[in-house]
């Protein structure tokens, strides 16, 4: 076996010594900083927002392109109404809101 002898001097071990406390000392202060109730609710809060952040937007586009949809239903390409469609869904909504007119007339007496 090969003679495994340090040939450092005592000052240079002792430096090696403080230079692995400070390091020691800094990765607890960090391991202490992680594992504070503070900095998990902070974690767990930013995840949180990120997760709500990604739901609204996607819900953003998903009802961006209904809307669109249904624009493209009832405006031609040039932008004018398409009456062939916007006049029966408006008779239908006349109609709609007539019959809750009268139901909520007919409770009241």
């Amino acid at each position: 076996m090969a003679d495994t002898a340090d040939t450092r001097t005592p000052a240079q071990i002792e430096a090696d010594i403080r230079r692995r406390r400070a390091v020691l000392a800094e990765t607890l202060d960090e391991i202490g900083v992680r594992v504070h109730p503070k900095t998990i609710v902070g974690d767990a809060r930013a995840r949180v927002v990120s997760n709500v952040d990604h739901t609204l937007g996607r819900a953003y586009v998903r009802v961006n392109g209904v809307v669109s949809d249904v624009k493209a239903r009832f405006v031609d390409p040039d932008g004018a109404p398409r009456l062939e469609r916007v006049v029966p869904v408006a008779v239908l909504a006349v109609g709609v809101v007539g019959l809750l007119a009268l139901g909520t007339r007919r409770r009241r007496r």
